[in-house]
């Protein structure tokens, strides 16, 4: 059973500086219909002017994985992290028993357009870690990329929590199959472009829970990207 999110019913907030749409709820938005999916508790896509973003705040007992769309994301932490996030790489961090940290666009010039993506951790209270993986065009076209799990195989970044997170941009016309192993649940996000899962049409901001299938198709009708989370 295939169950889709459009995009426009997603939570939508638009404060100037940012513009956020919440696929589950988050903040001030809340829908008991949608408040998390397995271990799948966050999945905002954000639009951060430049020179803007989230001043220093904290977390606890979290896996926060974020992919970045276009533009540049500066994060900064408790840890003593300090980078850029750039499309095709992978960060994430487990905020365990605590961390702080802000994130801002880089560029004074252009928006930066992310994914950002909050997992149920398997245990609390975990210390606080970072990770960051940088993925090549290469590794991602008209293929699923394994770029999260929680054994960091394939040269995936590391999260605890038992998912396997794929990433894939798919020229127009080209396909991909994904297999979904019995008692498992999957979503498949949109992130740019159109396509067909299992032949169901979605397009860029769309979402879909995936429950009794055993494999996924997707078949792209323009150039798209999306991430596929192969959930416990």
């Amino acid at each position: 059973m295939i169950t889709l999110r459009p995009s426009g019913s997603r939570g939508h907030f638009d404060f100037g500086w940012l513009d956020t749409r919440h696929t589950f709820s988050f903040g001030e938005y809340f829908d008991p219909a949608h408040e998390q999916f397995h271990a799948l508790r966050v999945l905002n896509e954000d639009r951060v002017q430049p020179g803007k973003g989230f001043g220093t705040h904290g977390h606890r007992d979290m896996e926060i994985l974020t992919w970045v769309l276009s533009g540049a994301l500066e994060h900064r932490d408790s840890l003593g992290t300090h980078g850029i996030i750039r499309p095709g790489e992978a960060q994430v961090m487990s905020a365990g028993t605590g961390i702080r940290h802000s994130e801002f666009n880089a560029s004074a010039s252009e928006s930066v357009h992310f994914l950002q993506i909050w997992m149920l951790p398997e245990r609390t209270g975990l210390a606080p870690r970072y990770g960051q993986v940088a993925f090549q065009d290469g590794d991602l076209r008209n293929a699923f990329r394994l770029i999260a799990s929680r054994e960091g195989q394939e040269g995936a970044v590391q999260v605890f929590q038992d998912v396997k997170i794929h990433a894939a941009r798919l020229d127009a016309g080209r396909a991909v199959q994904a297999p979904l192993p019995a008692g498992r649940a999957g979503f498949l996000q949109v992130a740019s472009g159109t396509l067909s899962l299992n032949g169901l049409a979605m397009a860029a901001g769309d979402g879909a829970r995936v429950e009794g299938e055993s494999t996924l198709a997707v078949l792209a009708a323009s150039p798209a990207e999306v991430l596929f989370f192969d959930l416990a």
